[in-house]
């Protein structure tokens, strides 16, 4: 046999000599387990943990946020500083806006449309604030004015 890489290393057929012709001990007591079962032992076994979410994560799909051109966002901001008159006037309004939510995890988001009644409009902080009337979460959904797409102030169509 040989002596490893260096010929430094000892040769196992000398150190290890004495056991080397030995049988192999068996158990009075219990009677040996079957492949089956010695198979069984490993099966729980998971070498490749998260790969499946990290494969649904990555498939997970996302858009890129739209750059409003000029003339979109002075419209934009008309049809805000009349949704801001119409809270001032006591009205409130819930309007249909679309916006984008960015992703937490990775690049891009998804555009969101909510309908729900207007808080508040406020253009120092640059958001508009919603009071939550449906669904779980908290009494009120911020958005920041710069991720907004869409503003529809018509109420919904009434259909039959």
């Amino acid at each position: 046999m040989t002596r490893g890489i260096q010929n430094r290393e000892p040769d196992p057929e000398v150190i290890y000599a004495d056991i080397f012709n030995r049988p192999r001990w068996r158990s009075p007591a219990r009677t040996p387990m079957s492949l089956d079962d010695r198979a069984a032992q490993f099966a729980p076994f998971a070498a490749l943990t998260g790969y499946e979410d990290m494969v649904a994560e990555e498939a997970r799909w996302t858009e890129e946020e739209i750059e409003l051109s000029e003339g979109m966002r002075d419209e934009l901001n008309e049809k805000l500083a009349a949704l801001a008159r119409a809270l001032a006037a006591g009205a409130h309004p819930a309007p249909a806006i679309t916006y984008f939510d960015p992703d937490p995890l990775k690049p891009g988001g998804q555009y969101r449309t909510v309908r729900e009644e207007v808080k508040q409009v406020d253009p120092v902080a640059g958001q508009v604030i919603l009071r939550k009337t449906a669904g779980y979460g908290g009494s009120h959904v911020t958005i920041p004015m710069d991720r907004i797409l869409s503003l529809s102030l018509s109420e919904p169509e009434e259909r039959e």
